[in-house]
């Protein structure tokens, strides 16, 4: 009998971070405490908090249809669809995601979100540092210089950014200089193998008053430099092109 398309999915995804891995990590992957597209995060707390013992996805979370297991655009709101979170190198990332729909994704693919302690310590890396890969920032490592698309594509910029259906525009994230695919910036890497932390998209973490981190395309400074980004604005059910996420999950 052949595997449900859910699980030939995973398996596509579990290949893929092998690959991408190299042997040696690929088969500390297979032995550790983590699923292979996950790594393993150690460290101490941030600001006095309890030593971070986590795993966290290395790759910006992308949808596939709960029932089915294709995978789903990313381009556009979820409006109610059913879905499970992947880790997955090459594919888009899903933005236009709430809270409270990034946390029923990763909850059905049996992780979670990453709380907010958990984040910063993955994002700083084994020896903490202000941007994944060092203390000084590094023009063209991440995604953070991309094109504006609310310019390109409305008129009345003032006017689009006070409307959740012009936020929320498919269109956006298909422009060119926009979003990227997980993992397409290869030195947006820290040390422990975790990708596209600052940039890309903003990760949404497990707080109940909203919360994401990491800032997206356009701005990884207004916020907090780097890991240090965070945006406390917006409501738990709240998503435009700049929102996305990354999941968690307790070690074996």
């Amino acid at each position: 009998m052949s595997a449900p398309r859910s699980t030939l999915s995973l398996l596509c995804a579990g290949a893929a971070a092998l690959a991408i891995l190299g042997p040696e990590s690929a088969s500390e992957a297979r032995g550790g405490p983590c699923p292979i597209e996950m790594a393993y995060v150690e460290g101490d707390g941030i600001q006095g908090g309890p030593t971070v013992r986590v795993c966290v996805d290395r790759w910006e979370g992308s949808l596939i249809d709960a029932a089915t297991g294709k995978a789903r655009s990313p381009f556009g709101p979820l409006e109610g669809a059913k879905v499970r979170a992947q880790s997955r190198a090459g594919a888009f990332p899903q933005a236009y995601i709430s809270k409270v729909e990034a946390e029923a994704a990763c909850k059905a693919s049996k992780k979670r979100l990453c709380k907010e302690n958990e984040w910063v310590r993955a994002c700083e890396g084994r020896s903490p540092t202000v941007f994944p890969y060092g203390d000084d920032e590094k023009a063209g490592y991440c995604n953070d210089k991309g094109t504006p698309p609310i310019g390109a594509l409305y008129k009345d910029t003032q006017a689009a950014f006070a409307s959740l259906d012009a936020m929320n525009d498919p269109r956006l994230n298909q422009l060119p200089n926009t979003l990227a695919k997980s993992g397409s910036h290869a030195r947006c890497k820290n040390s422990y193998g975790l990708y596209d932390m600052v940039g890309n998209l903003h990760e949404w973490v497990d707080d109940p008053d909203g919360t994401f981190r990491g800032g997206y395309y356009l701005d990884t400074h207004r916020n907090g430099l780097g890991c240090k980004y965070k945006t406390t604005a917006h409501h738990v059910r709240y998503h435009d092109y700049s929102t996305g996420f990354r999941c968690c999950k307790d070690p074996r």
